[in-house]
């Protein structure tokens, strides 16, 4: 028999339950996580856990965008203190990501727990598209190129962060060459036409590839 559970609110209890699940995810994988694991974890009753999420599906979604949530906004709030020039952004971009890496490694274990279950695939491009035009919104004040091309390379550059970012988990580089890549990365995406780094485009060019 479950342990009675201490009375929350509902905001309260869920927000508890997300802990419980993520210190899981970190602990022993995404795999095993389920609404009767989480119960356990958690030490409530089954019925609680259900109630929250109704299903695996559900409990993985409702992970995945409180982690990307806290992802964005450790972005946006590190682009607030960034020097004005485009190597800084880069770099802030750049170190931002990967201390978010490192320090939710659940994100990434979620969002492949999630690949491949079509009716969460439109919600996940979602969340990565938001992801994207952060990016993207950040680097267009120094680009060269068209807002769509830039975020076209942002797709891309977050992409090879991904693959940076398995690197670093396994121990085959460090935490500093992998900040120094993602940000080279992104340099070359913004295509400046100077050595610099600043921007040759008049101003008009420099335009987002959303409304």
């Amino acid at each position: 028999m479950a342990p009675r559970s201490t009375r929350l609110s509902k905001q309260a209890r869920r927000e508890q339950l997300l802990d419980a699940a993520t210190a899981f995810v970190r602990a022993h994988g995404a795999d095993g996580l389920t609404l009767p694991s989480l119960a356990e974890a958690a030490k409530v009753s089954r019925p609680i856990v259900y109630d929250h999420f109704g299903t695996r599906h559900g409990l993985l979604l409702a992970l995945y965008l409180r982690l990307d949530e806290q992802h964005r906004a450790a972005l946006t709030e590190a682009l607030k203190d960034a020097p004005p020039t485009p190597h800084e952004v880069a770099r802030v971009i750049s170190g931002a990501y990967f201390a978010c890496a490192t320090a939710m490694p659940e994100l990434n274990a979620v969002a492949a727990a999630l690949r491949g279950i079509p009716e969460l695939d439109a919600m996940q491009q979602e969340v990565l598209d938001r992801y994207i035009d952060l990016m993207a919104d950040a680097l267009v004040p120094y680009s060269a190129i068209t807002g769509e091309a830039l975020r076209l390379r942002c797709v891309g550059a977050l992409g090879a962060a991904e693959a940076i970012a398995a690197e670093l988990t396994r121990g085959r580089v460090s935490a500093a060459d992998a900040v120094t890549a993602l940000a080279d990365l992104l340099m070359g995406g913004l295509d400046t036409g100077r050595p610099d780094g600043s921007s040759t485009a008049p101003s008009g060019c420099r335009r987002s590839g959303r409304p």
